[in-house]
């Protein structure tokens, strides 16, 4: 199970309430990228089998692509997957899919990115699907970090360990190159500093993901909690 949907009203303090949109005029295409559904989150195996971690990806995967779609400050979703199915889900919920070509994450961002920039966006908001808390509310909430801070931009939300990077705004798109996996914070940071672009880190419910077992325990505790 995940956690219902986090109140407008519930924006964590220190973060940009997007009830009061930065800038209306502005386009800003959120990226989903999606690998393939059938063996998915593989380091869940000690505690879910691999139906059971299809359809929570399949949850998961289902629950961003509609907060993109219902997030106010977002013109556009795009979701980028080599899986059909994925694919399917994306137009199902109001986004525009489309068919990964390269391999590897940071390469299937660069074509969404293309994609996005040629579509005239001003400001490319990249979010996993493995965020079992995230709302429109909080995708708003990092976007109105653009409200704040004048472009050149980097705005990202750390994971909870302070190593990965669960949320990464860029405004232009191609302020810096997208540099996931491993130690990312720390590498969109050193890439932020040598564009000369303004860096914001950001937390709030997407600090939370969730890629082992002691991440689907906080989820879990945090359900039960009503929190």
């Amino acid at each position: 199970m995940l956690p219902g949907p986090t109140r407008r009203d519930n924006v964590p303090s220190g973060i940009v309430d997007a009830s009061e949109p930065s800038d209306p005029g502005l386009r800003v295409v959120a990226i989903v990228p999606v690998g393939t559904l059938d063996g998915a989150k593989s380091r869940l195996g000690e505690v879910l089998d691999a139906e059971e971690r299809h359809d929570l990806v399949t949850r998961l995967t289902r629950r961003t692509i509609a907060a993109a779609v219902a997030a106010r400050s977002i013109t556009e979703t795009l979701v980028i997957t080599p899986d059909d199915a994925v694919r399917a889900l994306a137009l199902e919920a109001g986004a525009r899919p489309m068919r990964q070509r390269s391999q590897g994450l940071n390469d299937g961002l660069r074509e969404a990115r293309e994609e996005a920039k040629a579509a005239g966006a001003d400001a490319v908001l990249i979010i996993p699907v493995d965020l079992p808390r995230i709302t429109p509310a909080a995708i708003d909430a990092v976007v109105g970090a653009l409200g704040s801070v004048s472009p050149p931009l980097v705005a990202m939300v750390p994971d909870r360990h302070g190593r990965g990077t669960n949320a990464l705004l860029l405004a232009p798109p191609d302020v810096i190159d997208v540099r996931f996996g491993g130690d990312s914070r720390a590498a969109h940071a050193a890439a932020a500093a040598a564009a000369g672009a303004s860096l914001t880190e950001l937390g709030g419910p997407l600090a939370l993901d969730l890629d082992t077992a002691d991440d689907l325990l906080l989820v879990q505790r945090a359900e039960a909690l009503g929190v």
